[in-house]
């Protein structure tokens, strides 16, 4: 279920995304998914990856899914965010999702017409029972805690055509988007996760010609100009 790392609830680690089987990015420590066949016929929502820090949130604590780095100063605007709405989120519970502060490999900007409308989006919330709710019950979850969702690239049954269309998309962007989860619209167990969710990464998404984003100089990615 989750390492015990509080004396107030189960921390539980974020689980691995493999990547879809024509995902470009594909890093030599990543997995892919050995097929798509959980997909076919299923109804399915296809949301942008953001290039973010991902984020749990629970009634009483909060971390990053790298749970053995120290905290970082891109940190302090999520956890004064969380602050504001801990109060919101049933007890076992816990909200997932970006914290898109600090430029990682993609900067956000008016620009770029990529800008953020805020520093945290979501993309799941899962219950007491280590279950992450379906499609439906996230948006009325979302709209209840006052959150943004994931921007939703697709919502209905798996069609390849989506897909081919979607990859042309990413790669005709670059330098301005990361790529896109595929997850079942319906709900599963923690223990289901690596077969019904999947990921597209862009190709040399990841540059670590200056290291990690967490040793650079912090810098903010913007928000939209009204």
């Amino acid at each position: 279920q989750g390492n015990v790392l509080s004396l107030f609830t189960d921390i539980v680690k974020y689980n691995r995304t493999f990547h879809l089987p024509w995902s470009p990015g594909m890093n030599r420590d990543d997995r892919m998914m050995e097929n798509v066949d959980i997909f076919e016929d299923e109804d399915v929502i296809i949301c942008e990856k953001l290039d973010g820090e991902n984020f749990s949130l629970y009634p009483n604590t909060l971390h990053a899914r790298s749970l053995e780095y120290p905290s970082h100063n891109s940190q302090k605007w999520i956890k004064n965010f969380w602050a504001q709405i801990a109060y919101e989120i049933p007890e076992g519970w816990r909200v997932c999702g970006e914290n898109m502060y600090a430029k990682h490999a993609i900067h956000y900007t008016n620009e770029n017409r990529n800008a953020l409308s805020t520093y945290f989006y979501m993309f799941s919330i899962w219950n007491e029972k280590n279950i992450c709710l379906s499609w439906d019950e996230t948006e009325e979850w979302a709209e209840l805690l006052g959150l943004t969702l994931v921007p939703v690239f697709y919502k209905g049954i798996w069609d390849m055509n989506v897909i081919n269309e979607l990859n042309k998309r990413m790669e005709a962007n670059p330098n301005t988007i990361e790529g896109y989860v595929v997850r079942l619209s319906r709900e599963y167990h923690y223990s289901e996760f690596r077969k019904v969710c999947g990921k597209y990464v862009r190709k040399n998404h990841v540059q670590n010609n200056h290291g990690h984003w967490s040793t650079q100089k912090i810098i903010k990615n913007e928000l939209r100009n009204n």
